[in-house]
């Protein structure tokens, strides 16, 4: 013997709700309910369609963007490797010539630190 959900419980409450009642299949419909019926099924298809062409649409720019922007990425690595080398090699040449300079430049000479009594005296 097979009972319905407990009177008062969610369930009987929801299958009890309006709109879930079974409609009769009776010929209550009239063919403009029919016809308006069509045509929201139409409109409802062609609005998924344009939704979706936007979204894929969208889709693709995203891709677009993300293939320029992977190659601009690579041409800086490229340019961060070669400032790289270039420090380095600026670098080496700085410390060679660093070995030879006390020799040659009257520049090494000059003073680095402030003199004491010159920087006491007001500007």
């Amino acid at each position: 013997m097979s009972q319905g959900p407990p009177a008062g419980s969610v369930l009987q409450r929801s299958v009890a709700a309006p709109g879930n009642q079974p409609q009769p299949r009776e010929q209550s419909r009239s063919p403009e309910d029919d016809d308006r019926k069509v045509r929201r099924r139409e409109k409802n298809r062609v609005a998924a369609q344009r939704s979706r062409k936007k979204q894929t649409q969208k889709a693709d720019k995203l891709h677009e963007e993300y293939e320029c922007l992977e190659q601009e990425n690579t041409v800086l690595r490229r340019e961060i490797s070669k400032l790289k080398e270039e420090l380095r090699h600026l670098s080496e040449a700085l410390k060679e010539h660093e070995k030879m300079c006390p020799l040659l430049c009257p520049m090494n000479f000059v003073q680095v630190r402030p003199d004491p009594v010159t920087s006491c005296l007001p500007r």
